[in-house]
């Protein structure tokens, strides 16, 4: 089983943005961000949870904690009728991010994956260190990653879940 915290930031919106992931194995923890110069809030969420499905090991059931309405109810709903509708909205218009909903939905599928949507600064220790590394990013901050030992790990990660998406609403 593998659980990820993932997280995004920009500043101005668009602005400069920033993004962070904690990737958690049975007895490691890894840690990963970045940034880009101009971008908006949900590309760096987006752009966090696909950077980690890409290092997350395959073949294992994946929990995913997000903060972002926007990306849970897209995967787990809106991202089928996008494609039925070559990728317009209800309203006949361009889907937003498109390059990087596609990207997810290639991360996504085939995979067991539980998506949990926590409430964002409001003490979920896994989903406030992502916010600590997405802002870092997005102020070209230095922040320390880290890599390592579970037991070592200086984050407490308790999970306090808004929602869950169902059996039947999760994305495969």
């Amino acid at each position: 089983m593998t659980t990820i915290f993932t997280d995004g930031a920009a500043r101005g919106n668009p602005g400069p943005g920033g993004w962070g992931a904690i990737i958690l194995k049975e007895d490691t923890v890894f840690e990963i961000g970045g940034r880009e110069g101009e971008t908006t809030n949900n590309r760096m969420e987006l752009t966090a949870v696909i950077s980690a499905l890409s290092i997350a090991p395959k073949g294992e059931e994946i929990t995913i904690y997000i903060d972002s309405a926007y990306v849970l109810n897209g995967i787990t709903r809106w991202v089928k009728g996008w494609q039925k509708n070559k990728w317009k909205t209800s309203k006949k218009e361009s889907v937003l991010n498109k390059d990087l909903w596609q990207r997810l939905v290639e991360m996504t599928t085939h995979k067991g994956i539980d998506w949990k949507l926590v409430k964002g600064h409001s003490g979920t220790a896994g989903n406030e260190r992502c916010d600590a590394i997405a802002t870092s990013n997005a102020d070209n901050a230095p922040v320390v990653l880290y890599n390592g030992s579970r037991q070592r790990y200086g984050v407490n990660i308790s999970i306090t879940p808004m929602s869950s998406v169902g059996e039947a609403n999760k994305s495969k």
